[in-house]
């Protein structure tokens, strides 16, 4: 057989692999068992977006006199992954009202372009000054249509929380990773809608 026509069912065959491959993890958290109610799932989401919360305030002290008086806060659980020349990122999070204590559950959706392979998953949270920002996010959701980033910043002495991405005066938002620790935020062609199933 032609040496060039081996090459090719090679490389296909190692392709093929690599999307098996990425099919299979991110859908290894869809084979388990799924909260089976409502209830079940906002504390689900409760439980991550506390548990995610705690992570900051332990690592960056000043966070949490940050969050105390801000009008709410939003923390999302970020799952995806890339094959070659893009990706996706989806999830779900809950927004909190400081004032009021309600939450608002919702979705997001994220296409993630640029050549890369593997699974992700981060924590994103969002930090809405006014009360204006915070409703607008519930009632209008949110759409990045371009790239938006900032790099991290290497912090010796811990204790800073100053990593995040302003979108606007009144709305700030940070990416983290499981354990808490802030990283450079990348959102590009997100997506953010309530959860009519959970609201």
């Amino acid at each position: 057989m032609n040496t060039t026509v081996v090459s090719g069912i090679t490389c296909m065959k190692i392709f093929s692999g690599l999307i098996l491959t990425l099919l299979i993890l991110s859908g290894s958290g869809c084979a388990s068992n799924p909260p089976a109610t409502p209830a079940q799932q906002r504390l689900q989401i409760n439980s991550m977006a506390d548990g995610a919360m705690s992570n900051i305030y332990a690592q960056y002290p000043k966070s949490r006199n940050v969050v105390r008086t801000a009008a709410g806060y939003a923390v999302f659980d970020i799952s995806g992954g890339k094959m070659l020349y893009g990706g996706m990122d989806h999830g779900e999070g809950v927004v909190v009202d400081n004032v009021t204590r309600k939450r608002t559950y919702m979705k997001m959706f994220e296409l993630q372009p640029g050549f890369g392979f593997g699974i992700s998953n981060s924590r994103l949270v969002f930090v809405f000054k006014t009360r204006a920002a915070l409703k607008n996010f519930i009632t209008s959701g949110w759409q990045f249509s371009t790239r938006m980033s900032a790099a991290a910043k290497n912090e010796d002495q811990g204790g800073a929380f100053d990593l995040g991405y302003a979108i606007n005066p009144d709305t700030t938002v940070y990416q983290m990773t499981e354990k808490g620790a802030l990283v450079g935020v990348s959102i590009t062609g997100a997506k953010y809608w309530m959860n009519d199933e959970l609201n």
